[in-house]
């Protein structure tokens, strides 16, 4: 994939399963964070979304649409590299995934 550390318009997020990174919109409780999601087509623990990985059945951590704000794919192995990269801060009128609130 070109440019894997680069963030991407959510539409163009994959909606297949696989693990990627997010920016989660920052909101009055806390600033913008990083997080590890996937796209869920739904089962009888939660309905169709994207899911935070961390989730369990019974305990499911679901993002509606509107808190994410773009993603990227997870990063390659880099022992120089050991931390998330940092939540996309530019400024919402660049409308990186084509939504606002």
């Amino acid at each position: 994939m070109a440019e894997p550390d680069r963030w991407r318009h959510m539409a163009s997020a994959p909606r297949d399963g696989s693990r990627i990174l997010v920016t989660i919109r920052a909101v009055e409780q806390g600033p913008a964070e990083v997080d590890l999601a996937y796209w869920s087509n739904g089962d009888r623990f939660g309905a169709e979304g994207w899911r935070a990985s961390d989730s369990s059945p019974g305990q499911i951590i679901e993002y509606a649409e509107p808190e994410l704000k773009c993603w990227m794919p997870l990063p390659t192995v880099d022992v120089n590299r050991a931390a998330m990269p940092t939540p996309w801060e530019g400024e919402d009128e660049q409308n990186l995934d084509g939504s606002g609130i």
